[in-house]
């Protein structure tokens, strides 16, 4: 077995702080593989659902589209996105995400890792 090879399925999910109908599998991160800067996880979100408004206070995130869409909100902007695209939110920017599809499937990285702690998240 690889020390650096995660699958989907191997994972346990969970439900993050702050999102609704939303279950994540953390693949690269301290606990998989020993990553320091990064952590990669896979969310499936359910219609209607997503994250509620909040930041990370020194963490920058990313988002790729695997599946389904999504109305994203950030630094003023509004969008919606699609399978292929990304999206980025810099560290401590208020940041929203709801699932307009029946479902989707996104890919989210944290740099450095987010690792579900309260301290790394803000609503207000």
């Amino acid at each position: 077995m690889s020390k650096y090879l995660i699958r989907q399925q191997d994972v346990e999910p969970y439900s993050p702080a702050n999102h609704t109908g939303t279950k994540n599998y953390r693949l690269i991160c301290p606990q998989t593989v020993g990553a320091k800067q990064m952590e990669v996880l896979i969310g499936e979100v359910e219609r209607g659902k997503g994250a509620l408004p909040h930041a990370h206070p020194g963490i920058e995130q990313a988002c790729y589209m695997l599946e389904g869409t999504a109305h994203v909100e950030v630094g003023g902007e509004s969008f919606d996105m699609g399978p292929g695209e990304a999206c980025f939110f810099p560290a401590n920017e208020m940041h929203k995400v709801i699932v307009t599809t029946e479902r989707a499937k996104i890919m989210v990285i944290y740099s450095p890792p987010y690792l579900e702690k309260p301290e790394n998240a803000r609503t207000s």
